[in-house]
């Protein structure tokens, strides 16, 4: 019992690091960039505005690009833990599993659509359907034949989804001229054009997946010790696997939504935060949603670096991050079965 009280206070202790790393990531990103400030005039600039070029880059770009950031960071590594959890695959996120790029692809059928005659309200449930869809098919179609689903089936499904999803999306784009300008920037997965007002808008259905997620620790626990165990335990699977589904469709589809489709959060954190705490759900679930948050953070900070005097969209340095995670990550594990 000792050594167990002693275990979840360090791990608890990890977790307070962790926010300590978040709050100086979110501190860096307002002040340092292409053009840097100091906090008193972040704090002046909500207390004492003046409308001054410094406070309106300061209200109008910076902190909202931190806040998206930050919601987005932890959306989709709780995304991926649940996913991966669920699956029991290792390489399961909403970028290789398809479900980001169902979401782009309704998004910019809408685009193709409707030119720029929408509001965000309605490119945010674009999202949303756009994600459930492409969740839905995956699912179901690992589900048929010989095995159910498996790992292999989940990651050869949602890889030849995101291929087909890809190309009608750049299908669309080439019939458009003004879909293709439109969409071009945002699919590479940029904050760096947050708007506070489509961050808030959007922040009471990230709550309600967040809480979902949370709420679902005890319950991945038990559904990692197999289906037949968790059956055995009197666990209801149907009711866990639709609130994971309900819980990643919201997230991933919000944060295409938002700012285009990034990758690799989803693979990454949640490996970092079982190396950290182990596979207890209870502990790793509120470690992904901390680091998440400042992974995004710390990446679109170094984004804006990476050139001189030109800032790259940080879903390409969340690329550049992950594809040595995920090569890494593949070889360890040999084969996914």
């Amino acid at each position: 019992m000792n050594s167990l009280l002693s275990s979840d206070k360090r791990k608890g202790l990890g977790l307070l690091a962790a926010v300590v790393l978040l709050a100086a990531s979110g501190a860096a990103s307002l002040l340092f960039g292409l053009q840097r400030f100091e906090m008193a005039a972040v704090v002046q600039a909500y207390t004492s505005f003046t409308g001054s070029d410094e406070q309106l880059i300061i209200r109008t770009s910076r902190v909202p690009r931190a806040l998206t950031a930050a919601v987005i960071g932890c959306s989709l590594a709780l995304a991926g833990a649940l996913l991966q959890a669920m699956t029991r695959n290792p390489l399961a996120s909403p970028s290789l599993l398809g479900v980001n790029a169902g979401a782009s692809l309704a998004i910019v059928a809408m685009l193709y659509g409707f030119g720029d005659r929408f509001v965000f309200s309605e490119l945010m449930w674009f999202g949303f359907m756009g994600a459930g869809m492409a969740a839905s098919i995956i699912v179901l179609a690992a589900a048929l034949g010989r095995g159910g689903m498996t790992p292999l089936k989940l990651i050869l499904m949602g890889s030849a989804l995101a291929s087909f999803a890809a190309s009608l999306t750049s299908l669309f784009m080439l019939l458009s001229q003004e879909t293709l300008e439109g969409a071009m920037f945002w699919l590479t997965g940029s904050v760096s054009n947050s708007k506070l007002e489509h961050t808030v808008e959007i922040l009471p259905y990230f709550a309600a997946a967040w809480v979902i997620a949370l709420s679902l620790s005890r319950s991945l626990n038990v559904m990692a010790m197999g289906e037949e165990v968790a059956a055995g335990l009197g666990h209801r699977i149907g009711w866990s696997r639709m609130a994971v589904f309900l819980a990643v469709v919201l997230l991933a589809g919000g944060s295409v939504a938002l700012a285009g489709p990034i990758a690799f959060i989803g693979i990454m954190i949640p490996h970092l935060s079982r190396w950290i705490v182990g596979n207890d759900h209870r502990w790793v679930l509120p470690y992904c949603a901390v680091l998440g948050a400042a992974f995004l953070l710390l990446a679109d900070l170094l984004s804006r670096f990476i050139l001189e005097a030109k800032e790259v969209p940080v879903g390409v340095t969340t690329a550049l991050l992950g594809i040595p995670f995920v090569v890494v990550l593949a070889r360890r594990k040999a084969i996914v079965r």
